[in-house]
């Protein structure tokens, strides 16, 4: 006879669910304190390593060891404070800054490519008020948004193909083309990917996602097959080098000592600032590869550190997220997060070799001001949402408890008093 409860088909399935989706709505803030706590943690963990990784290219330059880092802890600070500015206010008030935002982001992103500097074969970056900005990394953001804010006002007609895509696939295009004129495509697939997390989330029907998904697939082929560039990396991730590729650069130079830096690293690594792949074997150390440097002077642990913070925010985040009941949080929530994490996977499949060199930053960690403000910024959103959560309503009853009718309350006053 059995002594206990048989597990029902699925149930484990379902305590699985039960624990990602944690406690009731009123909980004790874990998530809050997770989400913050993973994302100064990262911060930080990226300040050091753009000590470490740009140390030696600014003094070859001729400038103080300490340049990039310090900027970078400038815009960390900024970034902080404007994720906790925004934790404080009510994600649903954002809603009046979809249009103008969306707006400006047009304006900025067509200003880059007439009058904006080209780094490294790419046109992103603007001189704005003696700053350089990116444009491109807050269009993730603001897009977000703007969609969120469209898919909420057509809850209702989403089930047509016609309201579902309009105007929200033609606007993620647009402003993917105007990224994607600046010969970046690594933030082009990041955009599309935000667009495609908008729609899941906003509850577009699988049909016409499935047709959206494969608009957007085909037009990051066409992307890559328009550029000699880009199809010369992707020869050489698989391992070819056809006669127009071989007169260029090694495609494949940056990711073989990428990995080689991963691989020394061991278990330990060889120190925190002891890197010897940073003496420009690696480009661009301090930005799209700071996760070989990392792996190389922290090792395995250090890396897994890493994974372990990414996989801590994507849960709590993922927490948030299936707790909204209203689909204008729920789509601005979930957006953010799989901006987040994955553009966080795309980065380190590229520093693996899992995927070819596309040029994408790994969030929180890799250098560059605009990068770090706006994932601070969007973490904020979540945080917001996060501390609605613990905050009881201003007469003392839960935000969530539903008023029962006067006439049910009086009557059970009479009730009590008989």
């Amino acid at each position: 006879m059995a002594t206990a409860q048989q597990e029902r088909p699925g149930g484990t399935a379902q305590s699985l669910w039960r624990r990602l989706e944690g406690p009731g709505p009123l909980g004790s803030g874990a998530g809050y304190y997770l989400i913050l706590g993973a994302t100064l943690a990262l911060t930080a963990i990226g300040i050091m390593m753009v000590l470490s990784a740009s140390s030696v290219e600014s003094i070859s330059l001729g400038d103080s060891p300490y340049s990039a880092a310090l900027k970078q802890t400038v815009f960390g600070i900024i970034g902080v404070i404007g994720m906790f500015i925004i934790s404080r206010i009510n994600v649903r008030w954002l809603k009046r800054l979809a249009w103008p935002g969306i707006g400006g982001t047009l304006v900025l992103l067509v200003l880059v490519q007439l009058m904006g500097k080209r780094v490294l074969g790419n046109r992103n970056w603007i001189d704005v008020a003696g700053f350089s900005l990116q444009p491109s990394e807050f269009a993730k953001l603001l897009l977000a948004l703007w969609m969120a804010t469209i898919l909420t006002k057509k809850a209702n007609l989403l089930h047509n193909w016609k309201h579902a895509l309009v105007p929200v696939v033609p606007m993620g295009l647009g402003v993917a083309g105007l990224v994607i004129w600046g010969h970046d495509l690594g933030t082009t697939l990041v955009i599309l990917l935000v667009m495609a997390a908008a729609l899941f989330f906003g509850g577009v029907p699988t049909r016409i996602f499935a047709v959206c998904g494969a608009i957007m697939t085909a037009g990051a082929i066409g992307f890559a097959v328009t550029s000699a560039n880009r199809m010369c990396r992707i020869y050489a991730w698989v391992g070819q080098t056809p006669p127009e590729c071989s007169q260029d650069a090694d495609f494949t130079y940056q990711v073989q000592n990428g990995l080689q830096g991963l691989a020394s690293g061991g278990w330990l690594g060889v120190g925190l600032g002891q890197s010897r792949q940073k003496y420009n074997w690696i480009p661009e150390a301090q930005n799209d590869f700071i996760f070989s440097v990392l792996g190389e002077e922290l090792g395995l642990f250090g890396t897994l550190l890493v994974l372990a913070l990414f996989a801590v925010l994507a849960v709590a985040i993922f927490r948030v997220v299936i707790r909204q009941k209203e689909l204008f949080p729920r789509v601005l929530a979930g957006t953010i997060m799989a901006w987040l994490l994955g553009q966080a996977a795309l980065n380190m499949a590229m520093v693996t070799g899992l995927l070819p060199v596309i040029g994408v930053p790994l969030p929180f960690i890799s250098s560059g001001g605009s990068a770090l403000v706006s994932c601070l910024c969007g973490v904020g959103v979540v945080l917001s949402l996060a501390r609605e959560e613990m905050r009881p309503a201003s007469a003392g009853r839960p935000r969530w408890t539903v008023r029962r009718p006067a006439a049910a309350q009086k009557a059970t006053k009479r009730k009590a008093s008989t």
